[in-house]
């Protein structure tokens, strides 16, 4: 048979090895892996000798900010950072306006996902309303969010409709979601606490962006250890699949190793700002809030990468959050005034993948975490893998090549990254979406429209 294209002369690794192998795409699926120059005939032959071919990164936590605030982003230009940055699957955050808590609202997105999308998507429903809770887990999905957050000053990026954090209505949450068999995600926080110790940094007069990082961090991240204990008691009590969102405390780090050693059904995802960004002081002194996202005080760093590869934190997703400079230069004198978040879909891939280049992880590991671990935890069957039968959703790498982040290649409607001036080994060379090149070349190839929802197998 003449197949639609064939991969030569690449790597190819998965979660539990690499060996050198020619890989044949029929339509949308993996049709056949062989030795090395094995005789196939194809429409278009692709070139990968000296590269890696990885499975396409599957990003769960990524905000597209469309509907609402395309003005930061929209799904074309999320779904094109995507392409670039090697990731074939987004899941779209809730924090959108009108969010995404009725079924009503949820349709309406699907729709502008179905016409928009250049890599394949799902949409995480806000599990806010509980009586909606049913027919959204009817649509698809692939996880609920809710954030316990109710935010300080700001109608946005927490907005009404998407926060919860009284006790009781957490439980009711868990119990209403666990009949569906679809996982929580929850952005963790204390607001009690948090609202104690921003009072004491505004009495004293402070409000910068340092302020805010040091707000968040304070007592050794204490906000998000007790907020992380509540979660993980309420999935014991309720049996409800529990994603916990944001990992980046020793004290989360040891509250999951225990309650994995139990058997809770629990996984948890690291975000690229935790390691590469935020964890050091200086970037924060430097970048003020386009830094933030949060401050990850440094002897949380090696406690990360060491749960990272131990399999303590499951997987990476980006938190992708692009925010306007108008939007973040307040925090150079008020912090609480300037949007919190951080971009990195377009990059997170690279930077990993450089990781995996310096010894940090394995090379399998890095490519469990990034795109196998995420699609296990969320049970899109026929992704996250290089096997017959699995969706072509490939990334060709070049691990020998060297790439300089900078404004001027962002993809991101916002035109910056918090990243630029940083180098890395790692660079993507081609991502194909169920069997169709979205990016070669150096630019996006991919069309609005071509991207599907990845429905969960469960």
């Amino acid at each position: 048979m003449t197949y639609d294209i064939v991969i030569r002369g690449g790597t190819l690794v998965t979660a539990t090895g690499r060996f050198s192998a020619d890989l044949a795409i029929e339509g949308e699926r993996i049709a056949a892996i062989v030795t090395p120059g094995t005789p196939l005939d194809a429409v278009r032959v692709i070139d990968a000798t000296g590269k890696h071919v990885i499975p396409g990164a599957i990003d769960v936590h990524s905000h597209h900010r469309e509907p609402g605030y395309t003005h930061k982003e929209d799904i074309v230009s999320a779904t094109s950072a995507c392409a670039a940055g090697g990731v074939t699957t987004s899941f779209a955050m809730p924090n959108v306006q009108p969010p995404p808590n009725t079924v009503e609202r949820l349709d309406a997105i699907i729709d502008l996902y179905n016409a928009k999308a250049l890599v394949d998507w799902n949409i995480n429903a806000a599990g806010t309303v509980p009586e909606e809770i049913p027919g959204l887990a009817s649509r698809g999905i692939a996880a609920f969010k809710v954030f316990m957050v109710v935010d300080t000053g700001r109608d946005y990026p927490h907005m009404p409709g998407i926060g919860v954090h009284d006790h009781g209505k957490l439980l009711e949450i868990f119990e209403t979601i666990e009949p569906t068999g679809v996982p929580l995600m929850v952005h963790p926080h204390d607001q009690a606490l948090m609202g104690h110790i921003e009072e004491g940094f505004w009495a004293r007069g402070e409000r910068d962006a340092l302020a805010y990082a040091k707000a968040y961090s304070a007592h050794d991240g204490i906000i998000w250890d007790t907020a992380a204990a509540l979660l993980l008691r309420l999935q014991k009590a309720t049996g409800t699949p529990l994603h916990l969102l944001h990992t980046q405390t020793t004290g989360v780090i040891e509250q999951l190793r225990t309650a994995k050693a139990a058997g809770q059904h629990v996984t948890a995802e690291l975000n690229p700002w935790a390691v590469f960004l935020g964890n050091d002081w200086r970037n924060i002194e430097r970048l003020g809030s386009y830094a933030l996202s949060y401050y990850v005080p440094e002897k949380n760093t090696e406690p990360l990468w060491a749960a990272l590869a131990d399999g303590t934190i499951d997987l990476i997703s980006t938190d992708h959050a692009p925010h306007t400079r108008e939007e973040k230069e307040p925090g150079w004198t008020d912090g609480w005034k300037a949007h919190t978040g951080t971009p990195s879909t377009q990059f997170y891939v690279p930077m990993f993948l450089d990781a995996a280049v310096t010894g940090r992880l394995t090379l399998e590991r890095t490519v469990d975490l990034l795109a196998t671990a995420p699609a296990k935890a969320f049970g899109l069957a026929n992704k996250g893998k290089l096997e017959v039968g699995a969706d072509a959703d490939i990334a060709i790498v070049d691990l020998d090549a060297e790439l300089e982040i900078t404004d001027a290649i962002v993809l991101s409607k916002i035109g910056h990254t918090p990243y630029a001036g940083k180098r890395v080994r790692g660079v993507v060379d081609t991502t194909i979406v169920r069997g169709r090149p979205v990016y070669e070349n150096g630019g996006v190839t991919g069309t609005p429209g071509w991207g599907r929802q990845a429905r969960p197998s469960r």
